[in-house]
Order: C-alpha cells, then sequence, then structure tokens
C-alpha cells in the first residue's frame, strides 16, 4: 500500500489488525505516524524527543508478534525509561540522562509489539495541569491551540487528539490522565493502585498516588493495552486484585443495570462551570436512558484533612524542606483514611458520575509553572483536580470520558470512578456510553 492515506481513520486495535493481516506493513504504519508528527509538531509541540530512527530500525528488524504488534507509540518523557534513550522529565536537570535498562511497564509495551517512536511531553516533573515546561515551550490544544492540552500527560493527549497517534502512554498522580483527555477530546483511564508495575526501580510512585497507563481514541484501545501491561512484577510490595478475566473482553459486555451516584460539587469547594456541570448532568440522563439508575450522592469525610497546599514549582521546594518525617507519615495516614471512606461510599454504589475538571481548558500561561500570576495559577490548579486527585488518595479506578463539548467548541470531559479493582465496570459502562454517544470520528479544527 503506497501512502497509508487511511491511518487516521483507525484505532490502534485496528491498525493491529491490518498489520497482522498483511493488509499494510508495520512500516508503512509507522511511516505515516511520522509524516504526521512532523507535519503538526510545529503546532501543537507535543513531542519532546524523538524516535524515529529507533523505531525505523525496530520496524526494519522485527517487531515481536505481539497483540499490539507494529502499532506505533509515545512514552510520556517522565517516568518512562528506554533503554538507550533519554528521559528528562521535561527538567533541565535532566536534560541529558540516558537510561540503562527498560522500566517494566516499557519492557511490557515493547513484548506486546509496540513500535515506541517519541517521547511526550509533560511539565517539570508533572508538577501542573498544563505542559508548559521552560525547556520545551508550552503543549497546545489541537482543538485550539490557544489553549492548554492539559497536564501533567498533555503531550500525549495532544498528539492523540491531533492523530498522530490512536493511544500513548499517560501518567496520572492527581488528575494527569485524566484532565489532559478531557481537555483534548479522548478517554483517559487511571487504573487501580499497583494495576500496572512501577519497577524495576520504584515499588511506588508519590506514596501510591500516582499510576501510569494510557490516553487513547477508543474505549477498546485501552483495555487492550491494560491486558499486556497489567499485572504484579517479582517484588512488588503490593498489587491490585486480579481481574475475572480480559479487560479486552469487557468491553463487549453489557453493564447491567448500574446503581450511580451524580456527583457536581468538588471537594476541594471550587465553583463549577455551567458547561462542565451540564457535561456531567447530560451523561447522566444518558445513563439512565440507557437503563441505569441515577441519584445524587458522593463520599463525605473532612476535606480540611484532606487539601494540601499548592505552589509553584520553587515554592514546593521550599514547602518541603519545612515538613517532616513525622508531616509525612501523618499525609499517609490521612491518604489512608480517605480511601476507607471512598470504600464505604461504593458499597452503595456501582459508579461515580462527575465532570472530569470544574472548568474547560485553560488558555495557555495560566498553569504554567513559571506563571507570574500566582493568584491565577492557583485559581486554575483548584479547578483542574478538584474532582480528580481524591481517587488518586483511594485508589480507586477512573476515566475520563469525551462527551461533551463547550459553546466555544473545547472538549468538556465527564468523569466515572468504580470500587477499587472494578477497571471492568469502567470498561463495560464506557463502551456502552461510546457506542450510544460516538466520539473517536470527532476531529479538532487543526485537521481539517
Amino acid at each position: 500500500m503506497a501512502g497509508f492515506i487511511e491511518y487516521e481513520t483507525y484505532d490502534a486495535t485496528g491498525l493491529a489488525a491490518l498489520i497482522a493481516g498483511g493488509q499494510v506493513s508495520a512500516a508503512e504504519v509507522l511511516d505515516a505516524a511520522i509524516e504526521r508528527a512532523e507535519r503538526l509538531q510545529p503546532s501543537i509541540n507535543g513531542i519532546t524527543i524523538p524516535l524515529y530512527e529507533h523505531a525505523r530500525a525496530a520496524a526494519r528488524t522485527g517487531l515481536p508478534a505481539g497483540p499490539l504488534s507494529g502499532v506505533p507509540f509515545l512514552l510520556k518523557d517522565l517516568g518512562a525509561q528506554l533503554s538507550g534513550t533519554r528521559t528528562s522529565g521535561s527538567g533541565k536537570l535532566w536534560r541529558d540522562f540516558v537510561a540503562d535498562h527498560d522500566s517494566t511497564l516499557v519492557a511490557r509495551y515493547r513484548a506486546a509489539g509496540l513500535n515506541i517512536f517519541g517521547k511526550s511531553a509533560s511539565p517539570e516533573m508533572g508538577l501542573a495541569p498544563s505542559t508548559e515546561p521552560a525547556m520545551y515551550g508550552p503543549c497546545r490544544n489541537p482543538w485550539n491551540l490557544a489553549y492548554s492540552a492539559g497536564g501533567s500527560s498533555g503531550g500525549s493527549a495532544a498528539a492523540v487528539a491531533a492523530r498522530i497517534l490512536p493511544m500513548a502512554h499517560a501518567t496520572d498522580g492527581g488528575g494527569s490522565i485524566r484532565i489532559p483527555a478531557s481537555a483534548c477530546g479522548l478517554f483517559g483511564l487511571k487504573t487501580t493502585r499497583a494495576r500496572n508495575p512501577s519497577g524495576p526501580d520504584v515499588g511506588e510512585g508519590w506514596g501510591g498516588q500516582a499510576v501510569a497507563h494510557c490516553v487513547s481514541i477508543s474505549v477498546r484501545d485501552s483495555a487492550a493495552l491494560l491486558d499486556v501491561s497489567a499485572g504484579p512484577d517479582i517484588g512488588d510490595p503490593y498489587w491490585a486484585p486480579p481481574p475475572a478475566g480480559r479487560f479486552v473482553d469487557e468491553v463487549e459486555r453489557a453493564p447491567g443495570r448500574l446503581r450511580i451516584a451524580l456527583c457536581v460539587t468538588p471537594w476541594n469547594d471550587e465553583p463549577v462551570d455551567a458547561e462542565c456541570r451540564q457535561s456531567a448532568e447530560d451523561a447522566a440522563r444518558l445513563c439512565e436512558s440507557l437503563g441505569h439508575h441515577v441519584a445524587v450522592g458522593r463520599p463525605e469525610f473532612d476535606t480540611a484533612a484532606f487539601r494540601a497546599a499548592t505552589r509553584t514549582l520553587v515554592a514546593m521546594v521550599e514547602l518541603g524542606r519545612g515538613c517532616t518525617a513525622a508531616d509525612y507519615a501523618r499525609s499517609i495516614t490521612t491518604i489512608h483514611a480517605v480511601g476507607r471512606v471512598v470504600a464505604r461510599f461504593f458499597a452503595g454504589y456501582d459508579i461515580l458520575l462527575t465532570p472530569t475538571m470544574c472548568s474547560p481548558p485553560w488558555p495557555i500561561g495560566v498553569l504554567s509553572l513559571s506563571a507570574g500570576d500566582t493568584t491565577a495559577y492557583f485559581t486554575a490548579l483548584n479547578r483542574s483536580i478538584g474532582f480528580t486527585s481524591l481517587f488518586n488518595a483511594s485508589g480507586n479506578p477512573a476515566a475520563s470520558l469525551p462527551v461533551h463539548w463547550s459553546a466555544q467548541g473545547l472538549p468538556v470531559g465527564v468523569q466515572i470512578v468504580a470500587p477499587f479493582g472494578d477497571e471492568a465496570t469502567i470498561f463495560r459502562l464506557a463502551a456502552q456510553i461510546e457506542t450510544a454517544r460516538p466520539w473517536k470520528d470527532r476531529r479538532p479544527p487543526l485537521l481539517a
């Protein structure tokens, strides 16, 4: 096939099937991804470290015959080591760091046949809900280049939204998968704590709050990737409850009649934009039309004990210097207490439905870690994580679904949260909503 012009119409599962069936080669698929990256990168700035020749060599020599063999893939430029390549964390201190081994998760991706052709942008050390690192410059939202693609997995989300590739690696320590998925009109799942391994260098991230998975244009791609990556590694300190079967099979199963709690008030008491409230309320009505029972409800606890001070990057360092080991131990105790409250809440519900963010995407500059207007920064930060960060503390799986666009044409996601260990219900409900209100073929104006 000369020039794979249909490339962007396929999700990762579809591309893998074409390659396995011999209808197109891994090299042709990679060339299509690289052509789009070179054409769109100047506009969105989502790729920090191109690895095009590395990927071309892999396609030539033959990729493993895994379930995703030949599918192009980006690693977030943070916390994912690929042997022989740089991982900068978008920080100047690490700009020349070269890994001498693969992360366990990366090794599993490679064994599945994914062809890694670059690293995607992140804010410095992943510490902001927007991706505007000083070293590389801002990553822009393909739906409107004046707006943020979210963070901290903004580079991955921008690249997938621009259809450079259908799925990309992402991490989430407070909303960093769900926020950019919401901002860029994608499906983004934060997995259960310890569903995927963090090793071999560490046993957990951010005291168990940070996890890794992906953003994708389809629900089935997210499930297929989790099937190849999930499960403990030797020596892991703990792991998630084993699933009953393959996640990709859950996508085909009806969810049954679910008990869904609707919540449109965040735990940090930030105001919620009318578009975000509408997105959740519309999704709740859609769920009712699909046969689910919806009632207003949310986990309740002493939110003052859960809130943490927010600072810019330099101020975070100063804050850390003033904290003691006892402060850290108390914070872990608080996180565990929050997890118990959330677990008890889910004894009465199957799903919690909320807006993903308190606001639509923010303009470029507001959430930069170098921002001069700290008041605007703190406001935007709190309105970005008001619905998401709780479930990093509790460890529950949670996903953002692209079911609403604002009057300005910007994506506005809704979040669904399930009991600890229950990605299966998320995949079933998300696939049902995806069928009822498809989003995969909706394209940003940048691609017109």
